[in-house]
């Protein structure tokens, strides 16, 4: 189920939150509890006992851990540690890493049969159940006593799909507060949030994605006859795309956690208007990036042991965030082109960007739409050789005039709408309250439009 489905939108999302709010506040983990399962299993239950046995072991081995001592202690959590991602690993990677064995080697070894979809936001809660694990072994939090309140923090249903990554600490106050979570204030600010991230995702994300998909698609021109101009009016295309479904996405996810009582850390704050890459990965996919300094950087020695070893920091660091997002070589490559990016900011460049005005911004768009081509790149229809032949030798082939014609306002609403421009322009009509209501309710009429004649397509983000 996805929450831009006439299904979740008119079905579960209304009666789940009727439930919710009409039980009392001691019942409101459970309800939440049996919600979050229905949602998990809507597509069928064959992962289910798997994140199941996830959640009964993680919840012991916590407890057993903040008790423990001497050995034991220190044993426990790289006991989970290990258990969780090597769940994660035989997922997501097991063919990935044989089928790069076969290659080098010629070993010969069969690959598994995993079958071609992934269990439901594994990628996601292993990195929760990973962070909550640490935090209770370095004593940032207690040991959650309650089975029921650990397993709506992992099984959530409004962070399933594509995250936001949200620690438990950053949850726990309000879990444990079922009775003055839930305010009329949040549900109003909730409700904005899912609307607004609702309209990000099926009037510009899927619009413009098809821009991209008539140039690569089945039924597209095929990459190989566009000119480089339409080339790169697909990638930039894409780039919106991705921002849009990704971020739209993650509003959804934090406008639901709100209207059940949560308030979870953004994940997107315009990435686009950034002046630097390192900026850009400051306001870009925020809580995996968090993840990644709070549990690799940082107790790897992050810049306190000298420039080599944080230069080997980032590297591992980089190369994780590549391999997170898939078992494909074009991500490693996206991770460590940041890298390299990251480095040469760090040691040469910064100090002229921060003096810049227009040119960082033009800079930093360039190399991530850039790095969105290689990003894209196990696509079928999207070699990244034929694409980086085509982005910078300059060939003719298709012109991109009949796309622009066809989709320049979309487009140009894009950029618009990835500026700050449209938060600014909310925030002057919200002191106007019928102003408000009128701009709010025309944008749920023209999403649910979008809804009803769309296919319901997952975000891009929930592949990963």
């Amino acid at each position: 189920m996805v929450f831009n489905s006439v299904v979740f939108l008119f079905c579960f999302l209304p009666l789940s939150l009727l439930l919710y709010y009409l039980v009392p506040g001691r019942a409101k983990n459970a309800v939440l509890l049996a919600e979050s399962l229905a949602f998990y299993c809507w597509t069928g239950i064959e992962f289910l006992p798997l994140i199941a046995v996830l959640i009964v072991f993680n919840y012991l081995c916590a407890l057993v851990t903040a008790k423990a001592r001497g050995r034991l202690r220190g044993l426990l959590p790289v006991v989970s540690v290990v258990v969780n991602l090597g769940v994660l690993v035989y997922f997501k990677y097991a063919n990935f890493l044989i089928d790069t064995l076969n290659q080098i080697g010629h070993f010969g070894i069969a690959s598994l049969s995993l079958g071609t979809v992934l269990p439901l936001g594994i990628s996601y809660y292993i990195f929760k159940i990973i962070s909550y694990e640490v935090d209770v072994y370095t004593g940032k939090i207690a040991p959650e006593k309650n089975f029921v309140t650990f397993a709506v923090y992992v099984l959530f249903f409004p962070q399933l799909i594509v995250g936001p990554i949200v620690k438990y600490r950053e949850m726990a106050d309000q879990l444990h507060d079922a009775a003055n979570r839930c305010t009329l204030a949040r549900a109003e600010r909730g409700a904005e949030m899912f609307v607004f991230g609702l309209a990000k995702k099926v009037i510009l994300a899927d619009s413009i994605g098809a821009l991209w998909t008539d140039i690569i698609g089945a039924g597209g021109v095929g990459l190989v006859n566009a000119s480089t101009p339409l080339a790169w009016l697909g990638i930039i295309a894409y780039s919106l795309q991705l921002y849009f479904d990704f971020a739209g996405y993650s509003e959804m996810s934090n406008g639901l956690a709100a209207m059940l009582g949560f308030d979870c850390p953004a994940n997107f704050n315009l990435p686009y208007i950034s002046a630097s890459i390192t900026e850009f990965w400051r306001r870009w996919h925020m809580t995996l990036s968090g993840w990644f300094r709070d549990y690799i950087y940082i107790p790897m020695g992050g810049n306190r042991k000298g420039p080599a070893r944080q230069l080997f920091n980032m590297l591992l660091v980089w190369a994780a965030t590549g391999i997170w997002h898939g078992a494909s070589w074009n991500f490693i490559a996206w991770g460590l082109y940041y890298f390299v990016l990251l480095t040469i900011e760090k040691n040469f460049l910064m100090k002229y960007l921060k003096k810049g005005k227009v040119w960082p911004h033009l800079y930093t768009l360039f190399f991530v739409v850039l790095g969105w081509g290689i990003f894209t790149a196990n696509q079928p229809g999207a070699p990244l050789g034929l694409l980086l032949q085509k982005l910078f030798v300059l060939q003719g082939g298709i012109s991109p005039l009949y796309y622009l014609r066809n989709y320049g306002v979309l487009l140009v609403l894009g950029c618009v709408c990835s500026s700050a421009l449209p938060r600014w322009l909310w925030e002057k009509i919200s002191r106007n309250t019928a102003a408000k209501l009128i701009v709010f309710a025309g944008t749920i009429v023209i999403s649910v439009c979008y809804v009803v004649a769309a296919t319901n397509a997952t975000a891009l983000y929930a592949n990963f």
